[in-house]
């Protein structure tokens, strides 16, 4: 089972996050094989990280619960709320096979969060595979209920990034600048 996971940093945790960085990547470490993407989010237009995604394949939603509270950022403090939910990955690739490689461009998380029904459960028209790194639904513990959805893309911008879903579907649609994560 698929997960996405976005531990939310609390404003003024910067110092802490840092300080906790290796615990951060060996707790991560533990998850080498099963994660799918993970990486930094930033506040706009600066270098100030805002969050952390994580998506990751694990038996069950208890599993993924043990994966996002039991990190070491949570447990001190870090973050000041965790997004977790199911998801499905409709590019059947981790981060690590995305054929854009590790740098080069704009990335971001585009996070579409549902309004009504499915949408997006393929990625948008005009929307070229090879700026797409993780892309889909986001759904119910038991994957019977679109919630909205999520992708990782390398976009020119924004702007460009919000592209990749059909804004009018959704209720809240969130654009943060992203990039890989883990040891380099």
């Amino acid at each position: 089972m698929e997960f996405f996971c976005y531990h939310r940093d609390r404003p003024g945790s910067t110092a802490l996050r840092m300080e906790l960085l290796e615990r951060h990547w060996s707790y991560m470490d533990q998850y080498e094989k099963e994660l799918i993407a993970r990486g930094p989010t930033f506040a706009p237009g600066g270098d100030a990280p805002s969050g952390s995604v994580h998506i990751v394949d694990l038996p069950d939603p208890a599993a993924a619960r043990a994966f996002a509270f039991d990190e070491p950022g949570y447990q001190a403090g870090v973050y000041r709320d965790v997004l977790l939910l199911r998801w499905r990955d409709l590019l059947g690739r981790t981060m690590w096979d995305f054929p854009g490689g590790r740098t080069g461009g704009n990335r971001y998380l585009v996070l579409g969060l549902g309004a009504g029904g499915a949408a997006d459960l393929t990625a948008a028209p005009g929307c070229r595979d090879d700026d797409l790194i993780a892309y889909g639904p986001l759904l119910s513990d038991d994957a019977t209920t679109w919630l909205g959805t999520a992708a990782l893309v390398r976009a020119p911008d924004a702007d460009a990034a919000r592209g990749v879903l059909a804004v009018e579907r959704y209720a809240d649609i969130e654009i943060h600048p992203w990039e890989f994560g883990g040891r380099r």
